[in-house]
């Protein structure tokens, strides 16, 4: 993961560091299909030559700007109602037009891997993808890029939801659009700016960190850490390429294309089958590295022929060349190559009505070998994503053979890169490469799942969230937009104590509860019962976007609902019991269960105890032969805790605690 931070970066740098402004150009962000955010001013931004005179047309308006010394410029549109799709004209020493430009709410969903978690891999992830076809949801996923400085621009482009362009966008992202397409008809933008294992001081503005005593530790780390980095990254590449050479199995070249292996009148009677996905470790208990060819016919009608399509294999361990009528129509290599969703075009002269071949090699150097994706995305489709050609799946069996093999390796773990100026994890670096470059769009509020790399400093994670979001409203300049928190999901081995003294993700549950209760226009969705104790990343995220649905309708669209299940609001100890009283109780309080569950009570001796609780009328109360002078209550604090006390809309109650 630390060597595709430091590649993509570079790869960004290449694409972006050397903008010239021979025409004039916009950001990737404002484009074909794109959403405007509704009931605001409408910003349109770019670049050109200084001194250029730029002219923006849009819906009967009229704008211009001159390009400064910096070759930037930008012009602010009246908001602009429409019901249908509009263009956007740019003209300066050449012409730009922007079609299908939809009016509707635009969301930011970021976040770490949570919110980054795939469509296609959570719960019932093919049938959603499927069914997944609402041209007037659109979606745009920010390219992974980290940078020490503040970038103009980011990689990505607007879709269209579709099968094919939601089964890798944001799962939550996803099921949260899908839930206001349902409640608002009005067109939604979403907006995919995440990175997995990233921590939110990552997310935060350079200004807020260095303005602020109370990150003085985290900029001291980040200082000493590029002081030391040129000597840690040269033992880093000697480190890495021993154990490159100790553990990674080289290519000796392709043999086997000039042997006919890709073609479609090859003999390959004697090949034997492999189910496609799979890696070959498992399904064949073939343990090899090296290269296995991979064959597959495909029968296409009439009306494929000559049109071109576009080959989704997904993701690939490690290295692979595809051919198609023995035409090679892609190749992915090097040390991305396993993160990267093959999609490859196939032109229309190598299409034909009837039998066509596909083949694909591969090289597995180290570990598992074979395609690692979903079966729902290796299919053949056109590649025009208008056209009405129905995709051929192509998961199922594919015949094989081994061309190169090899005993593997020692399986070694790698050098740890060492902290670097484009490093994700360092303070502002992923705030400088996709939030800074999509602003200042116009959005309707930020959807946020983060918190799981902050959990081991989760006193410092309130002051730290609280200022993010401070910093992210002041360069938006929209005032205090709506910025919607997912609060952890419970994981690891269950509760057995009453009270888990050592738990990391309780607190960090705290500090984003108390960011909802304290930030203007906060809004809190819990996943604490919904979670899995064996995998961070619960697949059930259609929950997950219903819930922060239901607090955008409260705290956005200002309807009259409860969002949330029942938040602490008050104690009071009568006798040996206490009282808790609660807000968000909507119609009441309920029990989904025998027995109420969660809770814990404790006296002067700060002993806690298994908490005897019962419903009454719109409070619990607690209480335990144990505890004679009750003094403080908690409710699921674990990291993985079993309270079932609901509202009667269905909505957990959001854990506490009543001493600090």
């Amino acid at each position: 993961m630390h060597n595709r931070t430091r590649l993509l970066a570079v790869l960004i740098v290449l694409v972006f560091g050397s903008i010239t402004y021979a025409n004039v150009k916009l950001p990737a962000i404002i484009g074909d299909h794109m959403v405007l955010q509704r009931g605001l001013p409408i910003q349109i931004w770019g670049w050109a030559d200084q001194g250029e005179k730029v002219t923006v047309k849009a819906s009967e308006q009229e704008q211009s700007a001159t390009a400064d010394e910096h070759g930037n410029w930008r012009v602010t549109l009246q908001p602009i109602d429409s019901v249908g799709a509009i263009e956007i004209d740019v003209n300066g020493k050449n012409a730009i037009k922007v079609t299908d430009v939809l009016i509707g709410d635009v969301w930011v969903c970021s976040g770490q891997s949570n919110m980054e978690f795939m469509t296609r891999t959570s719960m019932n992830g093919d049938e959603e993808v499927a069914k997944a076809n609402d041209p007037q949801l659109r979606l745009f996923h920010v390219q992974n890029a980290a940078f020490e400085l503040p970038q103009k621009d980011v990689g990505g482009k607007w879709e269209l939801c579709t099968p094919r362009t939601v089964g890798t966008f944001s799962a939550v992202g996803y099921f949260f659009g899908r839930d206001l397409r349902e409640k608002l008809k009005v067109p939604i933008g979403l907006i995919e700016t995440n990175w997995g294992g990233t921590p939110a001081e990552s997310w935060t503005d350079r200004q807020t960190l260095t303005s602020d005593p109370a990150f003085a530790a985290i900029m001291e780390k980040h200082r000493k850490a590029m002081a030391a980095y040129p000597d840690a990254r040269k033992k880093f590449d000697v480190a890495l390429h021993d154990w490159k050479e100790k553990t990674e199995t080289k290519d000796p070249g392709n043999k086997k294309y000039d042997e006919g292996w890709a073609k479609a009148d090859f003999d390959d009677s004697s090949w034997k089958t492999m189910p496609v996905p799979s890696v070959w470790e498992k399904s064949l208990k073939l343990n090899i590295d090296g290269a296995v060819w991979f064959r597959k016919e495909v029968t296409l009608p009439d009306e494929y022929a000559g049109k071109d399509l576009e080959l989704s294999l997904g993701q690939i361990d490690d290295a692979d060349s595809a051919y198609f009528n023995n035409e090679q129509v892609g190749d992915t290599g090097g040390d991305l190559a396993i993160f990267v969703h093959r999609k490859y075009r196939v032109p229309g002269k190598l299409v034909k009505s009837g039998k066509n071949e596909i083949a694909v090699r591969v090289f597995d150097h180290r570990g598992e070998g074979g395609f690692i994706g979903t079966p729902g995305e290796i299919e053949l489709r056109a590649a025009d994503e208008h056209s009405s050609l129905k995709p051929i799946p192509l998961a199922g069996d594919w015949r094989y053979a081994v061309e190169y093999e090899a005993t593997p390796k020692p399986n070694l773990p790698g050098p740890k890169e060492p902290p670097h100026p484009n490093w994700a994890w360092a303070p502002s670096n992923l705030y400088n490469g996709m939030v800074h470059p999509i602003i200042p769009i116009g959005i309707k509020g930020v959807i946020w799942y983060q918190g799981e790399s902050n959990a081991d400093h989760a006193s410092e994670y309130e002051h730290l969230l609280s200022s993010m979001i401070a910093g992210w409203r002041k360069v938006w300049s929209e005032g205090d937009f709506p910025f919607l928190i997912v609060q952890l999901a419970n994981w690891m081995a269950p509760a057995t104590q009453p009270v888990q003294e050592n738990s990391t993700w309780a607190p960090l549950r705290e500090a984003q509860a108390e960011v909802a209760a304290k930030v203007p226009n906060c809004g809190l969705a819990t996943a604490v019962d919904i979670g899995d104790a064996k995998n961070i990343h619960p697949t059930n995220k259609q929950e997950v976007g219903r819930r922060l649905a239901l607090a955008a309708m409260k705290i956005a669209y200002h309807q009259s609902l409860i969002y949330s299940g029942p938040t602490y609001r008050s104690m009071t100890v009568e006798g040996n019991k206490i009282v808790i009283s609660f807000d968000n109780v909507g119609d009441g309080l309920q029990v989904k269960g025998d027995t109420l569950k969660g809770f814990a009570i404790a006296g002067k001796d700060k002993k806690w105890h298994a908490g005897d609780a019962k419903i009454d009328g719109s409070t619990v109360v607690v209480s335990s032969p144990d505890v004679s002078e009750p003094e403080a209550v908690r409710y699921d604090w674990a990291d993985n805790p079993d309270g079932n006390l609901y509202n009667k809309s269905n909505l957990p109650a959001i854990p506490f605690r009543t001493d600090h």
